[in-house]
């Protein structure tokens, strides 16, 4: 059985950090693209990074760039979230997702993602 756990989120204050983790099992992890998505209220779920089977490719998006940092530990089949200079507009539902195949252009489109974690909630105040 597919499971996808991400705990680690919560409520903090604009500019604290946040480090979310999202533990896999039930397929072969380290052969999966993995990524981190979020969904605010009345929006769409959208891309925030990825990353490559063996780490060495992540893609990001613009808003996120430069303050969150993907990373992956395939010996503990367990995906990575450093979210550094948190904003308001940070605060969503955040999802882990596994993709067997991305290719060019796809890493941060949601429908190109097989299997997903049930979310964890991340609040960011003024």
């Amino acid at each position: 059985q597919v499971q996808l756990v991400e705990p680690g989120g919560g409520s903090v204050q604009a500019g604290a950090s946040l480090r979310l983790s999202c533990s896999a099992s039930g397929f072969t992890y380290g052969t999966y693209y993995m990524g981190w998505f979020r969904q605010a209220p009345g929006k769409q779920r959208e891309g925030v990074a990825a990353m490559s089977t063996s780490g060495r490719v992540t893609t990001y998006a613009d808003s996120v760039r430069g303050r969150f940092t993907i990373s992956r530990d395939n010996a503990k089949n367990t995906l990575y979230l450093q979210m550094n200079s948190l904003k308001p507009e940070d605060t969503a539902l955040y999802y882990c997702a596994a993709s067997l195949i991305i290719t060019d252009g796809q890493a941060l489109d949601p429908g190109r993602y097989r299997y997903w974690g049930k979310g964890t909630q991340v609040t960011v105040s003024s």
